[in-house]
């Protein structure tokens, strides 16, 4: 007769082999995202098994989960020689009211999550959204993460900007080092809406892991989106269709037709009227000071001029935000925090001197992609140019608020500092749209 202790050592080699084989059920990887609407909020996780359902599990803060919504399961084998499988859950929770606090778990019959929260959108427009933004954050020296987290479950932010580069890379060791990513990030991502880009460095298999891990609004498979969140409406790009060539130029101009639509309808005056703030996020900078020779830093920025299709040059995104009037860019890439003046064409186009920011005639850009990663910082030309406000290769990530109409507030945070603001910038427009680029230089 086997003893019982030889029965338990063999129970638990068994174990062993099938969770390092991934047959793990339990649901991992949690985060949020919003579809814009504040009735709905989207859950993603991830189990290293099959399961029979995918289904959250929920109520206002206080009740028991009695609230139930199913979803669906993807199979998703990643690009490695092993080729991993990992099966991806999504439910779109609905009718939800709107202002609210919940609570949350997810999973099924197989095996539940822990219990979260999260709470949902204000109603209307006249509120004041307050997000952290940043990019290039790894898994290892990600020097950013405890502050995140921390502010986050503070109740600090009602989003987050994730500015393309994650894990650095998803796909590595077979896909491992993005489970260990997002698993990171569940401390955040799992209590606000996780919206993103992708960065260069989730290209591998044709973007696959970036793909299939997040869930963003559109049928885009998060390359590029967008959404509302009170008093502005926010444009996700993807910068890499102009350095990758397997999307070729028909992906570029696919992009572009979107955006340029996207952008028409946001700035109709019924809609930049409730919503006066755009906002667009992509990867790669059109400008930067850096002295590492990447696209920004050329006169002929490929993301700010377009393509070279002789005799011109196509899809270029400066012009396009210049002509809808686009507010605020934010960019990443630079390992680094960098602030310009307002600027279209390479020229300064500031409000006045004494109030560079209040009543521009130009979009602001902003870089921030110093959250922390491996590949550590990214160096700055000595000498400033003309459009430099302020920079700074302190690790960190930006706040902003988005106040009102007319107000909005971004500071940076410096984590080398402490959790100092190093940095701290109000952007003032009685009017948005072309129509607020009234300057000489420009009539």
């Amino acid at each position: 007769m086997v003893s019982f202790r030889t029965q338990t050592i063999w129970f638990e080699l068994l174990l062993l082999v099938c969770f390092s084989q991934g047959n793990d059920p339990q649901p991992e990887q949690i985060h949020l995202s919003s579809t814009g609407n504040p009735s709905e909020v989207i859950v993603t996780w991830v189990t290293l098994s099959s399961t029979k359902f995918s289904i959250v599990e929920y109520n206002k803060v206080g009740f028991p989960l009695t609230m139930r919504a199913f979803g669906s399961i993807t199979k998703f084998v990643d690009g490695g020689t092993e080729h991993r499988v990992l099966f991806m859950h999504r439910v779109k929770l609905t009718g939800l009211i709107a202002d609210q606090v919940y609570e949350y778990h997810c999973g099924g019959l197989d095996g539940w999550s822990a219990i979260f929260s999260f709470k949902t959108f204000k109603p209307g427009v006249n509120w004041s959204p307050r997000l952290a933004v940043f990019g290039d954050l790894g898994s290892v020296n990600a020097k950013s993460l405890s502050y995140l987290q921390e502010e986050t479950q503070s109740g600090h932010f009602d989003a987050i900007l994730h500015v393309g580069d994650f894990a650095y890379n998803m796909d590595s060791s077979d896909a491992r080092v993005g489970d260990d990513f997002m698993n990171q990030i569940q401390p955040v991502a799992a209590y606000v809406p996780y919206m993103t880009c992708p960065g260069n460095h989730e290209q591998a298999y044709n973007f696959s892991n970036y793909r299939n891990r997040f869930t963003m609004p559109g049928n885009t498979e998060g390359i590029f989106y967008s959404w509302n969140i009170g008093p502005a409406h926010i444009i996700s790009i993807s910068t890499e269709v102009y350095f990758f060539l397997r999307y070729g130029n028909e992906q570029i101009a696919h992009q572009y037709h979107w955006l340029e639509k996207d952008l028409r309808e946001a700035s109709a005056p019924e809609n930049r009227t409730l919503r006066p703030w755009i906002i667009t996020m992509g990867h790669r900078p059109m400008y930067c000071s850096n002295d590492d020779g990447d696209d920004c830093t050329q006169y002929e920025s490929v993301v700010r001029g377009g393509i070279s299709i002789p005799p011109k040059r196509l899809f270029g995104l400066e012009d396009l935000f210049y002509k809808y009037g686009v507010d605020l860019s934010f960019w990443a890439h630079e390992h680094s925090f960098e602030r310009l003046f307002p600027l279209f064409n390479r020229t300064v186009c500031n409000g006045s001197k004494e109030e560079p920011y209040t009543n521009p005639c130009a979009p602001v850009h902003v870089t921030t992609g110093s959250a922390g990663c491996h590949e550590d910082h990214d160096g700055f030309e000595k000498d400033y140019p003309p459009w430099t406000a302020f920079r700074s290769d302190d690790y960190g990530y930006t706040r902003m608020t988005i106040h009102n109409s007319t107000h909005l507030y971004l500071e940076q945070v410096s984590v080398d500092l402490g959790g100092n603001v190093i940095d701290k910038l109000w952007i003032i427009k009685d009017l948005h749209g072309p129509d607020a680029w009234v300057t000489k230089s420009y009539k």
